[in-house]
């Protein structure tokens, strides 16, 4: 089973669902804004990531630019952007997949055909 962390109100986010549907692919729905990832969810799922943590912020979303981040996150360290991300689960890039030990940050098709079919 994945788990899949979503907004219901975001045109990614319901892209992705329909592609699981589509593909047949059974998964756990969590809704980001019920249930705000925590500082150790964020962090594990960082390191499994192999990305950059600036990729789980959601630098199109009005709370990342009304807080001027683009230019705070450089010298901002790791623990405080964890904090910040665990403050409000708009300001996570969405979707999150997480499958087994991969975790994968957005949706790019071919890169979920690689990890689920």
């Amino acid at each position: 089973m994945i788990d899949i962390i979503c907004y219901p109100k975001c045109g990614t986010c319901k892209k992705a669902l329909k592609w699981l549907d589509d593909n047949k692919i059974e998964y756990e729905y969590r809704d980001i804004k019920e249930k705000n990832p925590k500082k150790t969810e964020l962090k594990k799922w960082y390191k499994a990531s192999g990305l950059p943590l600036k990729r789980f912020f959601n630098t199109s979303g009005m709370i990342y630019k009304e807080m001027g981040l683009k230019d705070k996150l450089a010298s901002m360290s790791e623990t405080k952007q964890i904090e910040l991300l665990a403050s409000d689960g708009l300001l996570v890039k969405r979707p999150i997949l997480i499958s087994g030990k991969k975790v994968l940050v957005g949706f790019k098709e071919k890169e979920w055909e690689e990890e689920l079919l």
